[in-house]
């Protein structure tokens, strides 16, 4: 019951913003964005997925959900990087600073992306945290979860963007 709350909850302070949230459906193509990563550098989707399967990872440190997933995340990701598997964790709304203190902790691997505003967020329709984007080599997102998952989840919806 209160995770259902926080998302409704969560639903109603996106409809607040001067952006109208966008719905991101199966077989839609990703939205492109430039942003930077927390290591420093910039990222423009378009031109680095370089038609490589990408999961789009949207996420935030006060997300109890998050550092477990982003966990299972990495683990998917050491296993498949070789293979052109490519991650992209965005923080949605968070400050460089608490994303890397939170990073450091974690320890994952995979490229952490910066979302200070949500404008990225917002883009991608994202109403509730975490949500995850797997996007295909052509751009085309084929996979979409909302909410808690495990590795077994991401590993299915990873292996899915390689056929």
């Amino acid at each position: 019951m209160l995770r259902q709350t926080f998302i409704v909850l969560l639903c109603l302070l996106a409809a607040c913003g001067g952006e109208q949230a966008a719905k991101l459906n199966l077989g839609d193509v990703a939205p492109a964005f430039h942003t930077q990563r927390v290591g420093g550098g910039d990222v423009d989707f378009t031109a680095a997925a370089d038609g490589r399967p990408l999961v789009i990872r949207f996420w935030a440190d006060w997300c109890k959900y998050c550092e477990p997933e982003m966990k299972a995340i990495d683990a998917v990701y050491r296993r498949h990087r070789d293979k052109g598997l490519e991650v992209f964790a965005i923080n949605a709304g968070q400050d460089k600073a608490t994303v890397e203190a939170f990073i450091r902790k974690l320890g994952v691997t995979y490229p952490v992306l910066l979302d200070e505003k949500s404008a990225i967020a917002k883009r991608y329709g994202v109403v509730g945290l975490p949500t995850t984007y797997f996007v295909d080599a052509k751009g085309v997102v084929r996979g979409k979860v909302i909410g808690e998952a495990d590795e077994a989840v991401f590993e299915r919806h990873a292996l899915e963007l390689f056929k």
